[in-house]
């Protein structure tokens, strides 16, 4: 690669020169002026438009050296060719434009100025290099005559290049940025594979002769101060046939150079991009730059599509099927508050479209206003789901797309020069990357946060963590623009007044819902105007045999069949039990003509989980696939899930029996929704809940209508009037979860030197939702006790230095935080564990086991599991027994003896006291060093007694944790020694998979089984992925579509093209310093 750009910066070097030589490049400038090449016009492409061409990495042109070219050339190959190893790949054709190409520029030049015996070979060669560079100086003019004719604002890129010709000492850096922001991820794999041929050691006798001759004139061609000798040099008398010697010599190594370069860009895999394609991106930079300045002006008209440009709209069109906009959302996007860029809280009924909205915004902050933005989103599949669906918009329109969730993230992000990124993370996560903002002064680069499932505030301490990251940004930047939306908001006044935002809402939906309340074998309508909130609709018509009423009592089979297998049907159930038990009770049943429908891709199915589970499937599943239905709970892995929501979406499947994390996870509508009981596990149903599941009914442009059932035994009749009651109230958790509330929020407010005093502490507090709604929740304390109480606790743990006096003078003494506390909220430890957590990593120091990775697994299992899990004693001592007399030596240092896991598994009394949650916690330990050995979560589920879903949370969260850990250890200096090795652990645990599928594993969308089926028909790495085509990649896939096709190049496009880009910034730094 620096060989290339210093080839560039000699290159225009050389042609600055020639353009100030006498006859050199004046008059074609000026016949450029006379004649403008008008748009569209058919210029004959000269040097400068090759060298453009090789840049550009995507033209036709480039496509056609690859096969040879339309028009005859000369017929010359190399000189010398016939001895070269490398084959000459124009063949019989120099130029792509008939006989006008540089090659034979070069030779007709070459022999016209050797007839001339007495000139002298400096003089030749400046003339050859100087009518050269006369010819592609007067195409470049043209060219940029033609650019300037399309699009304007491109003059600040051009103001870029001519400033990197005009500082030698930059130029390397801002080429090189410049450069690697534009081109495809095809042009720099050529980029790195040319790095590899010039590392390796030549060893023909061919090129190895070849490369002398270029040695032997090197000061004489490479140097362009070769070309400008003084006169006293073209005095000298010299032999003439020494003369055409030294002169072929040096033409040839010219010639060679030339190329060499093209042959080795007609090598290099591109894109095919036709000049149609090259005027619409013209067309497309000219809109943006329109919208940008409309924006700026803040006009109500911004613009083709809602001030961006109309490739927006053909992208929604072609990647989402999305025609036109509903009335609604056209009202909101033209809000003057939008225009004004204040903070918006927006809420519609599920499905109603807001999540359109929300990326239309996004891409008007990204595109017009340059800026980057975060989504916060609630959950990982949800992030994964987003980032593979905007993948292809980020490619096409020219951003980034970054994920941040489980263990994947930087922190800080990197700041980058062209391009804006566009961040997907989780709650968790982005409360992290706005803390790395904050700490690196970076928080007004972040031009806009949009959250979805903005009621989630309410929720625990998860709702906790998105309160003090929301409060935050409105603290410390006045130019973020915070964007929230839900289906479920009540008290909107407590959030507008907390987020100072606007706030606008609508009751549309693109399908009618019906909302029906069944007890016994009666249908009530739900009416809330009635006095028990629901009326007499219909009696169900369905004739049971009194072995089928045993078996189902509430009727779900006569509720079922009146919709499927024509229409979807989603049952929602209070536990992932109920949920395999309902799908096997169904499929019982049914007749056998429902196994007819659509069988051979229900086969396929069944052969995909088969692989997926490497050679097993679950046996409900197989029982109740071949009738349509299917189970959906956190029990099955990530790849299953998967597969069954996409053949569910295909209508393969037209019954999921599912838990109510559905109903917030990824969109899967049905035509009819049936709620199996108005319980979610022991907790009774609540309005927010109720209107999640039920807003699944109603698929818009397929169904008229959507129903939703909610079956009610008669004891709770009573309890049903919530469908005529309110939703339920968004409240503060900043009190209820203190250690991840408020002690976290207040140890990060000082950390980052948000608030460093009593009084500046208050000042913030009082702009949080818990200041908001003080005078409802404070009942016991004011908030300034609350406040005090907190601090003093941080500083008890020794994460804060410092003393609290209610004296006034005192109000203003200073904070400081200590090492533990930055590492403690750098790391996002909680609180609870911050302490036991440094012990345990001191502890490690004194005697770290590196026989295996055991010692280091069991410091990062997440604390938080040990309470969910109960141990088989004699499993715990079957695994124990297959450890080293290495690894034993772990349990003791943790404190668990063997001869207490031998007594515990023969059933005897146990006299001394062990800490449960240390046994728990090694005996998940036991569960991810079994998972890191065989990587296969099937077979371990199955040796633990463990549900799949539960071993592979297990693994996600201790691949999340180990992410902390990292970040904890690189703050205390004293732990150095765990960085390297929590670094390759961390990768490990988020992939779980063998070495070589953890590239593909990197691309979105690509788990597990999807990554060994690529691997296994020949894509390795992710330049095979880049480079794929899709009908080639669907072919070869099993049950892949187009459209997964199509996503995963993108993806793995994306990915490549974000790695070496990281890759060139190191160099340039490295390089500079």
């Amino acid at each position: 690669r620096p060989r290339l750009f210093g080839a560039v910066r000699w290159l225009r070097s050389v042609s600055r020169r020639g353009r100030d030589s006498p006859g050199h490049g004046r008059a074609p400038a000026r016949r450029a002026e006379e004649e403008p090449l008008q748009l569209g016009a058919q210029a004959e492409p000269g040097p400068g438009a090759a060298h453009r061409s090789q840049l550009a990495g995507g033209s036709q042109e480039t496509e056609l050296w690859r096969r040879g070219g339309p028009g005859r050339g000369r017929g010359r190959g190399w000189r010398d060719g016939s001895n070269d190893s490398e084959e000459d790949m124009f063949g019989d054709y120099d130029s792509f434009y008939g006989n006008d190409s540089l090659i034979a520029q070069v030779d007709d030049i070459e022999h016209k100025y050797l007839q001339d015996k007495n000139m002298d070979v400096k003089a030749a060669g400046e003339v050859v290099l100087g009518n050269l560079l006369s010819g592609a100086h007067q195409k470049e003019q043209d060219n940029f005559s033609a650019s300037e004719n399309v699009v304007d604002h491109k003059s600040d890129k051009e103001g870029a290049c001519q400033m990197c010709d005009s500082d030698p000492v930059d130029g390397n850096q801002e080429l090189t940025e410049s450069i690697l922001d534009d081109l495809p991820s095809s042009q720099l794999l050529y980029f790195e594979k040319m790095d590899e041929l010039s590392s390796a050691p030549r060893t023909s006798p061919v090129s190895k002769g070849r490369d002398e001759r270029v040695n032997s004139s090197s000061d004489k061609v490479r140097d362009p101060l070769s070309f400008s000798a003084g006169a006293e040099h073209r005095n000298k008398p010299i032999d003439s046939s020494s003369n055409s010697k030294r002169v072929l010599f040096k033409t040839e190594s010219l010639k060679d150079h030339l190329k060499s370069a093209m042959t080795g860009n007609a090598r290099a895999q591109t894109l095919q991009v036709s000049k149609t394609k090259q005027l619409k991106e013209a067309v497309l930079s000219e809109e943006i730059f329109v919208a940008r300045k409309a924006i700026e002006s803040s006009s109500v008209d911004i613009g083709p599509f809602y001030g961006l440009p109309s490739k927006v709209k053909d992208l929604f069109r072609q990647l989402r099927g999305i025609e036109t906009l509903y009335e609604w959302q056209h009202d909101c996007l033209m809000l003057e508050s939008l225009q004004q860029r204040k903070n918006l809280i927006y809420s519609l009924p599920t499905s109603g479209g807001k999540t359109l909205v929300a990326e239309i915004i996004i891409l008007q902050e990204l595109l017009c206003r340059q800026k980057d933005v975060l989504m916060i989103l609630p959950y990982v599949a949800i992030v994964q789901e987003k980032v593979r669906g905007l993948s292809s918009f980020g490619i096409e329109l020219g951003f980034l797309v970054e994920e941040y969730a489980g263990s994947k993230g930087r922190f800080p992000p990197i700041k980058r020069r062209v391009k804006k990124s566009l961040y997907i993370a989780t709650i968790e996560k982005g409360h992290a990357l706005v803390n790395s903002l904050i700490e690196t002064e970076r928080i007004d680069d972040l031009g806009l946060v949009v959250v979805d499932e903005l009621h989630m505030l309410g929720e625990g301490s998860r709702g906790a963590i998105l309160e003090i990251t929301l409060a935050k940004i409105l603290y410390t930047s006045k130019k973020t623009q915070i964007i929230g939306m839900s289906a479920t908001l009540n008290n909107v006044g407590d959030l507008q007044k907390f987020l100072q935002a606007e706030y606008y809402t609508n009751n549309f939906r693109p399908v009618e819902l019906k909302e029906y309340i069944k007890i016994q074998d009666t249908i009530y309508a739900v009416d809330s105007k009635s006095e028990n909130g629901f009326t007499f609709s219909r009696l169900l018509n369905f004739k049971y045999s009194s072995s089928l009423e045993r078996a189902d009592p509430d009727h779900i089979i006569a509720l079922v069949t009146e919709v499927i297998p024509k229409y979807s049907c989603l049952i929602f159930c209070p536990t992932k039990k109920s949920c395999e038990n309902v799908a096997s009770l169904v499929c019982k049943y049914l007749k056998k003509e429902f196994r007819a429908h659509r069988e051979k891709e229900k086969q396929d199915l069944i052969k995909n989980l088969k692989s997926i589970g490497n050679g097993t499937v679950c046996p409900v599943l197989k029982q109740t696939i071949p009738f349509g239905i299917a189970y959906h709970h956190s029990g099955l892995t990530n790849d299953e899930r998967k597969s069954i929501e996409e053949t569910y979406s295909s209508g393969v499947l037209c019954l999921l029996a599912c838990t109510a994390t559905l109903a917030a996870g990824v969109n899967l509508p049905a035509r009819r929704v049936i709620l199996r009981s108005p319980y979610v596990g022991n907790d009774f149903l609540k309005k927010n809940q109720y209107k999640q599941m039920i807003g699944r009914a109603g698929r818009a442009g397929i169904d008229s209508a959507g129903e939703s059932i909610l079956i009610v035994q008669e004891k709770d009749k009573h309890l049903v009037i919530f469908t005529k009651l309110p939703l339920e109230n968004c409240y503060s958790n900043l009190l209820l979860e203190l250690t991840k509330g408020m002690q976290s929020l207040l140890l990060s407010l000082v950390g980052l030197k948000i608030a460093v005093t009593r009084e500046e502490v208050d000042s913030f507090m009082c702009c949080t939702l818990l200041g908001v709604q003080q005078q409802l929740l404070s009942k016991e304390k004011s908030l300034s006790e609350v406040i005090k109480d907190g601090l003093e606790n941080l500083i008890e743990k020794g994460l804060l230095k410092g003393t609290i006096s209610e004296k006034d003078h005192d109000s203003k003494s200073a904070l400081t935080i200590t090492p533990l506390g930055k590492a403690t909220y750098k790391g996002s430890i909680d609180l609870a564990y911050c302490n036991l957590l440094y012990r345990e990593l001191k502890k490690g120091l004194e005697g770290l086991v590196l026989e295996s990775n055991f010692h280091l697994l069991y410091l990062s299992t997440p604390y938080d599991m040990t309470f969910t899990c109960s141990p088989d004693w004699m499993i715990y001592f079957r695994q124990f027994n297959q450890l080293s007399a290495a690894e034993r030596k772990v349990a003791d240092i943790v404190g668990v003896p063997e001869s207490f896991i031998t007594k515990k598994a023969s059933g005897q009394a146990i006299r001394k006291n062990v800490d449960n949650a240390v046994v728990n916690r090694l005996y998940l330990t036991f569960v991810l060093y079994s998972l890191l050995k065989e990587t296969n979560i099937w077979s371990v589920s199955e040796k633990f007694n463990m549900s799949r879903g539960y071993v592979q949370n297990l693994l996600s969260s201790a691949a999340s944790f180990a992410s902390c850990l990292l970040h904890f250890c690189e703050e205390l200096e004293e732990f150095w020694v765990y960085k390297a090795l929590l670094t390759e652990l961390t990768k490990q645990l988020t992939y779980c998979v063998k070495t070589e599928l953890i590239p593909l594993m990197e691309v979105a969308g690509v788990l597990e089984a999807r990554a060994k089926q690529l691997y296994n028909a020949g894509y390795k790495t992710l330049a095979h992925l880049a480079n794929a085509n899709p009908e080639t990649l669907v072919r070869m896939i099993e049950h892949l579509s187009r459209r997964q096709a199509k996503q995963i190049i993108s993806s793995a496009k994306f990915c490549l093209y974000l790695r070496t880009y990281l890759t060139s910034v190191l160099v340039v730094v490295v390089t500079k310093e």
